[in-house]
């Protein structure tokens, strides 16, 4: 029987795989043309399962594919590598190639006539400084002249953008010949999960398979490890429910240690202050390849662009565990809040959830107790944190105090766009969503409501709040607290106060005066 892979390349007799015949042929038309080309992808992005995949293919129409792995070579001498190169060659191709140096190793390769001959070299950047640039001049030279010789094409594959890397003007590797292998479509995602359904019988519900497409966006390693671990913890179940896959996205983002996740925290740290700005602050940021910053984060799978050329998120679920990773220490709050709680208070058989009453305890708390507690400290104990962050997250803690209390549970909804997380709060059984926001304009503002409106249509819900933090300067007329109806959406709408002199401005300049009264002493 087959399963889920989440390690290594796919082997399609043990794993589920989906053939992508339409990705194969782009890349056997490639080699037909004698390009020589690059596949770039994050790990866990099935690059590695797609080149097998595209070798066994081209192996049948008369190619003869050596497939090469330079993940160790970082480190190794010169002698090292081109010892194992040549074994590998010689494994595959049946030549001897003695004790040839890399540019002899390939002059004897152009020597070869009269066969088809592919070469595969994947985890590029595991090569040395040292010796990669006599390789890369070595496959120039070979590539001027592949019209009269048998190595028809040369493929590079990496995790990072290899014609960034290796581009200048004799390059062989043109930027426009690198193969991008997508994210799985939500076609190919359903075909994926189909394949376990008809081979062992265990059903995914239609709201699984939906909830899978999203929060994965369709990274292949992801959609892999959801259907790995929905089967691993529930081997019993005949249908997985949206309460199993909920224990998963769980899993995902507070309990386990996932790789992929935890590589994609660690990218997130290298540019933490633009990853918080990104995940706090909705306002549109456009897309710029050449900022050291995008370019980064972009190769490392955390964002992309949208149809407006502005940066996005790439995968619902990084950004969900970014936010738990960056947000505010809550220093002490949550207890704060317990002890004020009483049950009757919010909650009743006969009449539910008083969410209304919940919100106005929430702005009283605010109020008094301000939002300086949220901010991010360094290690000396400076404030460092952004307001953003500071005041959505002193709501999200206050929720998640109330629902330990109560027993209910709430899940963050990242969009992948910038500035979209809609809290959902389940509470005995009824749901509900609350939007936490920035008021920025009145257009924002507005906007705001009618997104909101849709997305809880989309859920089949019939209400929802919209809770917007402004700040004690802003008078603006839009600002009213009121419940409407917008698109068949009962929406009401509370105003959060905050005093930026008070709760930012005033603990921040203490801290600058400490630190230079420490400096001077």
């Amino acid at each position: 029987m087959r399963t889920f892979n989440t390690s290594g390349p796919n082997i399609p007799s043990e794993h589920y795989t989906i053939s992508r015949q339409d990705l194969i042929e782009k890349g056997v038309n490639l080699v037909k043309k004698a390009r020589y080309f690059t596949i770039w992808a994050p790990r866990q992005t099935g690059k590695s399962t797609y080149f097998r995949l595209l070798a066994a293919e081209l192996n049948k129409q008369g190619y003869e594919v050596a497939h090469i792995n330079c993940e160790n070579y970082k480190d190794e001498t010169k002698e090292v590598f081109l010892k194992t190169f040549r074994d590998e060659l010689q494994s595959f191709w049946q030549v001897d190639f003695e004790d040839a140096g890399i540019a002899e190793t390939f002059h004897k390769i152009t020597r070869i006539k009269n066969r088809k001959l592919v070469l595969i070299i994947d985890e590029i950047e595991g090569i040395s400084p040292e010796y990669f640039s006599g390789l890369l001049h070595s496959i120039r030279a070979t590539y001027h002249s592949r019209t009269e010789h048998c190595l028809k094409s040369v493929i590079l594959v990496g995790v990072s953008n290899i014609t960034g890397v290796i581009q200048d003007n004799a390059s062989p590797f043109n930027t426009n010949d690198n193969l991008n292998v997508p994210y799985f479509t939500k076609a190919e995602i359903l075909e994926l999960l189909k394949m376990h359904e008809d081979e062992t019988g265990q059903l995914f519900s239609p709201e699984v398979k939906e909830k899978i497409a999203y929060i994965t966006a369709g990274q292949p390693g992801l959609v892999n490890g959801f259907g790995y671990n929905l089967v691993e913890t529930f081997p019993k179940e005949k249908e997985f429910q949206y309460a199993q896959y909920l224990e998963i996205e769980r899993n995902y983002t507070t309990r386990y240690i996932d790789k992929n996740i935890s590589n994609i925290i660690n990218k997130g740290k290298q540019h933490r202050q633009f990853i918080e700005k990104l995940l706090f602050d909705e306002r549109k940021k456009a897309f710029n390849i050449y900022d050291e910053r995008i370019k980064f984060l972009t190769v490392n799978g955390l964002i992309t662009f949208d149809e407006n050329d502005n940066i996005i998120f790439n995968v619902p679920l990084y950004k969900k565990c970014l936010q738990i990773a960056f947000a505010p220490p809550l220093n002490g709050e949550s207890e704060q809040i317990r002890k004020n709680l009483e049950l009757s208070d919010y909650f009743s058989p006969e009449k539910g959830l008083n969410i209304d009453k919940i919100i106005r305890n929430y702005q009283s708390y605010a109020k008094k107790r301000g939002f300086r507690y949220f901010m991010q400290k360094d290690e000396n104990g400076k404030n460092t944190g952004l307001i953003e962050a500071a005041l959505v997250h002193s709501f999200d803690t206050y929720i998640q105090s109330f629902l330990e209390v109560f027993e209910g549970k709430s899940y963050l909804e990242p969009h992948v766009a910038l500035g979209r997380s809609d809290l959902i709060i389940n509470m005995q059984g009824t749901e509900f969503v609350i939007e936490a926001k920035i008021f920025r304009d009145s257009t924002q503002f507005k906007k705001g409501k009618l997104q909101l409106a849709y997305y809880i249509n989309s859920l089949g819900l019939k209400t929802g709040i919209y809770l917007v933090f402004a700040d004690t300067e802003t008078t603006n007329s839009v600002l009213v607290e009121q419940a409407e109806t917008i698109q068949n959406v009962e929406i009401t709408t509370y105003i959060v106060r905050y005093d930026v002199e008070k709760d930012f401005t005033e603990d921040l300049r203490k801290a600058e005066k400490r630190t230079t009264k420490k400096t001077k002493n």
